[in-house]
């Protein structure tokens, strides 16, 4: 990576980051050191492991100050869906950071530097390499510039952060006072690959029927049959 492209990053981030080959190595994908033996910088594997704890305590604060109304139970289904991989994926999509990646040959012929995951964790190295270089505020800036944004206040507003389960439970709990039940109605397969038929009742009526490799999927799936079977 030459000097050209360090600041084609930072303009991008916003960023003037003092420790430019921390800021390579948020760029160096472990394919890349299996063709690379003498490299000189790692891989960005421990930087995304930081930055993902980092983003979890920004996007917990960030909530828990500016949405205290919320139940914990709330926070915890909101942050899993602005944390999610797709939503990071966005996020350094915007920035074009698969521009800079350091990839094996292999990844590059795969589209590596589009790849879902490969950016999802490069975005969340970025955020590490600011928390380290800068400090906790600039990489809480960041993030609420470029994973926020008006992003995770329109999820709050229409309530996309809930569950279809979540969703038909308190839609029945409004209108009924009543909530749903879920049961089991067939399960088949081997152990290690078992496959749930779950319905969901409602005053003992069955509603809807879902299926998924586990019973939490299988309920979700149900839920989400049955909010279009409402018309929710």
């Amino acid at each position: 990576m030459n000097n050209s492209q360090i600041d084609n990053i930072q303009k991008k981030i916003g960023i003037a980051i003092k420790n430019k080959s921390l800021l390579q190595t948020a760029f160096v994908h472990r394919s890349y050191l299996n063709e690379n033996k003498s490299f000189k910088l790692p891989s960005n594997e421990k930087l995304e492991f930081l930055g993902d704890s980092v983003l979890s305590l920004i996007t917990s604060i960030y909530l828990y100050t500016k949405y205290p109304e919320l139940s914990e139970g709330h926070y915890t289904d909101i942050k899993a869906s602005i944390v999610k991989t797709e939503s990071l994926y966005e996020a350094a999509l915007k920035l074009n950071l698969g521009k800079y990646l350091y990839l094996s040959k292999g990844e590059q012929d795969n589209n590596g530097a589009s790849n879902t995951s490969i950016l999802a964790d490069t975005f969340e190295a970025v955020v590490a390499v600011i928390f380290l270089d800068q400090d906790f505020t600039s990489a809480y800036s960041f993030v609420s510039e470029h994973l926020f944004a008006n992003k995770l206040d329109a999820i709050i507003k229409n309530n996309l952060y809930l569950s279809a389960k979540n969703k038909l439970q308190e839609y029945l709990q409004d209108k009924f006072k009543k909530l749903p039940t879920y049961k089991v109605i067939e399960q088949k397969g081997p152990e290690h690959n078992k496959i749930y038929n779950v319905g969901v009742f409602f005053e003992n009526k069955l509603i809807a029927k879902g299926t998924g490799h586990s019973k939490k999927h299988a309920q979700d799936d149900a839920a989400s049959q049955a909010l279009q079977t409402l018309k929710i």
